[in-house]
């Protein structure tokens, strides 16, 4: 163990600082239902993008890009695409503006928007909070105690035991450390709302910003006295063929076990699968948790814009700058570090054991605040994301509608209590949950593709529709690990989408279309491209001046420059790292052209308000 006293001392600074910003901002907080939930809608758009980025700077997820660029390589840049990464360019370029313009508190609440207030229309709505809250209470206990492993490697108990009144057994050491932080956490977001969330990420970037950097340079000094990379051929080349053609035998060979359990191969099948379903994840929209929160607590659609913007510029080259850091120092020193466990070498394990042993004291206390701040502002916005569901669209819309700004603020309070004292329970079940709670977050989000394309580009399609596609979507994604056992998911997702389009399809058909009145003010106000024939005709009847959203062609441009531009700023600081000047240069070009096209087909034409 490597921690010393000064890391101690800048942990403890770092709880003390956020717990400030809590008080400071509690009566702000308390004004309103959106001071509390949305920051008022009046914070500056740079400030909500570099708290949405700073979020998605989490533990988990760092380990696991860690790990793939050590046994991927520089092709490692396109894995993200899983997710996808790529979706805050369709945010940034598009999606962002349509969803800020339905001016809601929540993605429950603009379902109402879409489909209406009639009975019908509120099976879209129930689903929609059955998925946002299911969803951020899973992603909460997990980021609770993969939070408390994490500080164990750090900070082992016996450390702690002699100065604490309490004996704590082995295996409930992770759920205590994730308890004492998750309590930071929770006295902040809870008293300050958006406000304090936005505040505290802020910090939290300004610090990873410096420890990435200070790791490159590490890892740059390590690279040049030790020479080239023990690495097979094609590891430092970005692109690639149908098959990956990566073979470790004579440098680590444990490595080509696990690129054939990640089943990535043929990687140009993969990819070319990767791709599609990414494309369609983001034409969705964010999902109903922190990201759409902070869009929705934008001043203006113009302001939502840029803070998708945002996101791109500041996460990408200070996550990757860590991440290729990190990987270059494990490549270099893998036979000093251990990354042993019980089932074989434990390539996310990387992470940490560089940290404990290459970097040093006062450094590595900023590492972990980093770490550990990026994992409180997750847990904090999605906190949030779940208080404004539980609030907004359960409490005020069925049991106390015309309640008091008092009554909204303790029941902020009340809701923020039942959710942590729920995720920290999981938490604490998580070895007996683990397979049942990713197994549901995967159907989830495997059935959330085609109801939410369909919700913003067809007329047609209703609240049942809606309804069903999501049930035949989340049903078919539970059903299909058993039938394609040791399957990557990736691979059956083309059924998962299949059968979740034919149940919207069917839904929507069977059944009326939505009330008239509803589609043509919400077509009227978000104004979105797509099939949406008839509702313009009545539109243009009542309003002759009224124009269409002609911007199609343009917008999927700007996506595919944005696109190769955010490749471009993932791939600049990885080869400075790797200390490859033409490969730098030539990113470096690629990116300046998609900047200058970018600003003259998206930024001018941005609207003004």
């Amino acid at each position: 163990m490597k921690i010393q006293l000064v890391d101690f001392l800048v942990i403890i600074a770092y709880l003390l600082l956020v717990t400030v910003i809590g008080l400071v901002l509690k009566k702000q907080a308390g004004r309103s239902k959106n001071d509390y939930l949305l920051g008022g809608k009046s914070m500056p758009y740079w400030m909500l993008g570099v708290s949405n980025a700073s979020g998605m700077f989490d533990i988990s997820g760092t380990a696991w890009m860690v790990a793939i660029m050590f046994i991927y390589g520089v092709k490692s840049i396109w894995l993200p695409w899983l997710w996808p990464v790529f979706n805050q360019i369709f945010m940034m370029v598009y999606l962002s503006i349509w969803l800020r313009r339905s001016n809601v508190s929540t993605g429950a609440e603009w379902m109402l928007t879409r489909f209406g207030n009639k009975a019908d229309a509120q099976l879209s709505h129930k689903i929609i909070i059955a998925f946002a809250l299911l969803s951020c209470l899973g992603f909460m206990a997990y980021g609770f105690i993969g939070l408390g492993k994490f500080i164990e490697i750090f900070i082992p108990w016996s450390v702690i035991q002699p100065f604490s009144p309490f004996t704590i057994a082995t295996e409930y050491v992770a759920h205590t450390y994730g308890i004492i932080f998750t309590l930071f956490t929770v006295f902040y977001s809870l008293l300050g709302g958006m406000k304090s969330i936005v505040w505290a990420d802020l910090i939290h970037y300004i610090i990873m910003v410096f420890v990435s950097f200070a790791i490159a340079i590490i890892a740059m000094q390590a690279l040049a006295d030790y020479g080239s990379l023990p690495v097979p051929s094609g590891w430092a080349d970005l692109f690639f063929g149908k098959n990956l053609d990566l073979d470790w035998t004579g440098y680590i060979d444990e490595v080509n076990e696990k690129i054939s359990s990640d089943g990535f191969n043929p990687f140009g099948y993969f990819f070319a699968l990767m791709t599609a379903k990414g494309i369609l994840s983001s034409l969705a929209g964010p999902a109903p948790n922190y990201d759409m929160q902070k869009i929705l607590s934008t001043k203006s659609p113009r302001e939502a814009a840029l803070m998708s913007m945002i996101v791109n510029v500041v996460l990408l080259p200070t996550r990757y700058l860590l991440i290729i850091g990190i990987a270059v120092l494990g490549l270099i020193f893998y036979k000093d570090i251990n990354i042993s466990s019980p089932n074989g070498q434990d390539f996310e394990r990387i992470l940490p054991a560089v940290l404990n042993a290459y970097i040093p004291s006062g450094l590595l206390g900023l590492v972990l605040v980093g770490l550990m701040g990026a994992f409180m502002g997750t847990f904090a916005g999605t906190f949030n994301a779940a208080q404004a569901y539980m609030v907004n669209d359960i409490y005020l819309k069925s049991f106390n509608p015309n309640a008091s700004n008092t009554q909204i603020k303790r029941m902020n309070y009340l809701t923020g209590l039942v959710v942590v004292t729920i995720s920290i329970t999981l938490g604490f079940f998580a070895k007996d949950v683990n397979s049942i709670l990713q197994w549901i977050v995967s159907a989830l989000y495997g059935g959330y593709i085609a109801a939410n394309v369909l919700k913003w580009h067809w007329w047609r399609f209703n609240s049942n529709g809606f309804f069903w596609g999501m049930f035949a979507g989340i049903l078919s994604a539970m059903i299909l690990p058993y039938i394609f056992p040791g399957t990557v998911p990736l691979y059956y997702f083309p059924i998962i989408l299949l059968l979740s389009a034919l149940g919207c399809i069917v839904g929507s058909l069977m059944t009326p279309a939505t009330d008239p009145e509803v589609l043509k003010k919400f077509y009227k106000n978000v104004k979105p491209w797509g099939f949406w024939g008839p509702v313009h005709e009545a539109v243009v009847k009542e309003d002759p001046n009224f124009l269409a959203n002609g911007n199609f062609k343009m917008d999927m441009f700007n996506v595919l420059v944005g696109t190769i531009g955010q490749t471009s700023i993932t791939a600049l600081p990885v080869f400075a790292v790797l200390m490859m000047p033409l490969e730098t240069g030539i990113t470096a070009v690629v990116l300046g052209a998609c900047v200058i096209i970018l600003w003259k087909t998206w930024y001018q034409k941005l609207p003004t308000s």
